[in-house]
């Protein structure tokens, strides 16, 4: 009976499992990596895929292109061409064939690192890594900054100085990583994970200083350059000198042609801000004094209208205008009472002169003044008819029988008085009286006046006829 049998420890794989797990540890024991050698067996099926196998003087191995990497390598392989495959080990499982995965391809010998660089390049840029509007921002003004280089380096002096010039407030941390050879990938990878994860820095500044395409090979990395893309802090890459590029240029949210440069770029310009920032003050000192004055003015403007407004200030002018209008009520008040005591007197002037006493007195003093010029008038008037009587009686007289008379005239008379002027009035017997100057005679008519011759003394005479006899017969 045979001993050799599983123990209960023992596990039992089956085909399947045991090649799926040989095929993870394999792949996860080796990163991508780069072999060199010679095709053989090229097969071109047409699906676009390549499968051939490289080998050298020892061994082989199987290799597979597919073709989303074939189209990419910028040549046709073919059969005994010396190549460089860059790919990552991994296992067939239905077959358990060991084989590499390729990714990239390129000619060996001159040029191979210039046509795996341009192959990447290409490969890259039609993912669209390499778009503008995929890359970040940079910070206008960063605080913390993250260097990915060579800590013994002249980038690094080169960075810190321009930092220290530029934008000393800054806060740098070095990022140790190797920046040439077949460790550098893997550990700018590495560092710059870790300044992304950390979450310290505002911008990461990938650099190193100048060199040869192979120096500057680890820049080139796919990993790295896909890495970069995706990292969520901006990354500037400042590798080599100025007509020095890499993928990491490229892939880069920002390229610099320098370290300096990068270190530059990636802050603000301290000085010139400080001298900006000088003539800013003054501009808004200029402009906070004027704003000040203007505020001044708005805010005397604000305190005329408060106080204009305020309760006191308008008790102030309310009582002011009671006082006015007090004033100017006892001035209308004293006018009215003017007026009224003006018409009151009017009307006691008008009631006085219209009251029967006083139109008693006026009609007194109209009838003394009636009476005076009546008393004048009669006295003007005896005056100038006494004047008219003396002229008139002094006319009389001159033509008055009397002065006749005086002369030794007498009038005729009968009994009656009548003067006796005609002849027919005369008549024998009747009874006469003549008057003289001084007396009067009764006489008797003796006879009538035509028996009488005209010298007889008895004849009768008209009154005023001086009688031809002798005065007084």
């Amino acid at each position: 009976m045979s001993t050799l049998a599983p123990g209960p420890e023992s596990r039992i794989y089956a085909p399947s499992e045991l090649n799926r797990e040989a095929r993870i540890h394999l792949e996860a024991g080796f990163p991508r990596l780069w072999i060199r050698g010679e095709i053989s067996n090229l097969a071109r099926p047409a699906s676009g895929h390549l499968y051939f196998s490289l080998k050298d003087q020892r061994a082989q191995i199987r290799c597979a292109l597919f073709r989303s990497n074939a189209g990419a390598i910028g040549f046709k392989p073919g059969n005994g061409d010396e190549v460089l495959v860059r790919g990552r080990l991994s296992l067939y499982e239905p077959r358990g064939d060991y084989q590499l995965i390729a990714d990239g391809l390129l000619a060996a010998g001159a040029g191979a690192l210039q046509q795996a660089f341009d192959a990447l390049k290409r490969k890259l840029e039609s993912e669209g890594l390499f778009a503008q509007e995929r890359k970040k921002p940079l910070p206008a003004w960063p605080r913390r900054l993250a260097v990915v280089t060579s800590p013994s380096g002249a980038a690094v002096r080169d960075i810190l100085h321009v930092i220290e010039q530029r934008w000393p407030l800054a806060e740098v941390r070095i990022y140790p990583s190797q920046v040439q050879g077949d460790q550098a990938p893997a550990e700018l990878v590495h560092a710059l994970r870790a300044a992304d994860r950390d979450g310290f820095a505002d911008v990461i500044l990938l650099a190193r200083g100048g060199g040869s395409l192979e120096d500057l090979w680890a820049f080139n990395d796919e990993t790295l350059a896909r890495l970069i893309a995706g990292l969520a802090t901006p990354v500037v890459s400042g590798v080599g000198h100025e007509t020095d590029f890499t993928i990491a240029d490229f892939v880069a949210d920002l390229r610099a042609p320098t370290p300096s440069a990068a270190a530059a770029a990636a802050t603000p310009d301290g000085p010139a801000l400080l001298r900006q920032i000088k003539t800013l003050q003054a501009r808004i000192h200029t402009a906070a004094e004027r704003h000040l004055d203007r505020q001044a003015q708005r805010l005397d403007h604000l305190a005329r209208r408060l106080q204009a407004h305020s309760p006191e200030r308008r008790l102030q002018e309310l009582q002011t205008r009671h006082t006015s209008l007090a004033r100017r009520l006892r001035r209308a008040l004293q006018q009215v009472l003017a007026r009224h005591a003006q018409h009151l007197h009017a009307a006691r002037t008008r009631l006085d002169q219209a009251s029967p006493a006083r139109q008693l007195e006026r009609l007194d003093e109209r009838r003394r003044a009636l009476g005076q010029r009546l008393q004048l008038a009669v006295e003007r008037h005896l005056e100038r008819s006494t004047a008219r009587l003396v002229t008139q009686s002094r006319a009389l007289d001159a033509v008055s029988p009397l002065k006749v008379l005086e002369r030794g005239y007498a009038v005729v008379r009968d009994l009656d008085g009548n003067a006796l002027t005609r002849a027919d009035q005369f008549q024998s017997g009747k009874d006469v009286s003549l008057l003289f100057r001084q007396f009067e005679v009764a006489a008797r008519i003796t006879s009538d006046p035509a028996t009488k011759t005209p010298d007889s003394d008895t004849v009768a005479r008209p009154s005023g006829m001086p009688s031809t006899g002798s005065p007084g017969s």
